[in-house]
């Protein structure tokens, strides 16, 4: 099972779910390989957010990974930063701590961060009179790395995130989601791409500076910058 004691204090995600695909190699850092895969969190009203889960393969010796079958995962949500077509996106994966094979959950899909505004807030009414606000938070964690999180708040949430300024520092819960979208490349063609965000329940704002270890560093957009060549409202974010 998880061990709280090593939780990040501003970087959280548990889901539980279904795995949808095999693992696959993805990467090896000092010796050690990384495997993704896909996990179907199912939401309330039954439909699905397939997810990207990124797991050592360490963890794999403890939990036994294949398609079908459902597990919970805990650890953060983590971005990096992929040339596409000659384009910066900013992609995004679960980064699992822990894996253990699941029961019932009553919260199958949890995050919390807790981290500092850096682009202007996008406030929006959708065509059905839904009030929408798109805020991208930086989120800091050890040896002074930083993740971009795009995340989005509804209705009284939106209201309030739309005046906040860049460099607030702020906490959110919500749950994690994609969402297809389709986006045209020419007159002619339109294809469907999925993007990665934080759907909002409770957000606020940090008054008091935040304390925890390598944790207290304050958002510096000129580290966005450095981090991804580009200022953080110039990175293209989705699938």
């Amino acid at each position: 099972m998880y061990d709280n004691t090593n939780a990040s204090p501003t970087n959280r995600v548990t889901l539980t779910g279904r795995i949808s695909s095999e693992p696959r190699y993805s990467h090896e850092i000092y010796g050690e390989a990384f495997y993704e895969f896909s996990l179907e969190v199912k939401r309330l009203s039954d439909m699905a957010d397939t997810l990207p889960v990124v797991v050592s393969e360490r963890l794999l010796l403890c939990c036994e990974v294949k398609v079908g079958k459902n597990v919970t995962v805990v650890g953060q949500l983590r971005s990096y930063n992929k040339l596409v077509e000659d384009k910066s996106r900013l992609m995004l994966n679960v980064f699992v701590r822990d894996i253990y094979d699941a029961d019932r959950a009553s919260t199958p899909n949890a995050i919390e961060l807790h981290g500092f505004l850096c682009k202007p807030p996008v406030f929006r009414t959708t065509p059905f009179n839904r009030e929408i606000c798109d805020i991208l938070l930086a989120v800091n964690r050890a040896y002074n790395k930083s993740d971009y999180i795009p995340a989005i708040a509804w209705g009284r949430n939106a209201r309030f995130a739309k005046y906040l300024s860049v460099g607030e520092e702020i906490e959110i819960t919500g749950r994690l989601q994609s969402r297809e979208y389709q986006k045209k490349i020419s007159e002619e063609v339109l294809v469907t791409k999925v993007a990665y965000e934080v759907s909002i329940s409770k957000i606020d704002v940090i008054g008091a500076a935040f304390k925890a270890g390598d944790f207290n560093r304050r958002f510096d957009p000129t580290e966005a910058k450095h981090a991804y060549g580009m200022e953080c409202g110039g990175v293209e974010i989705g699938g």
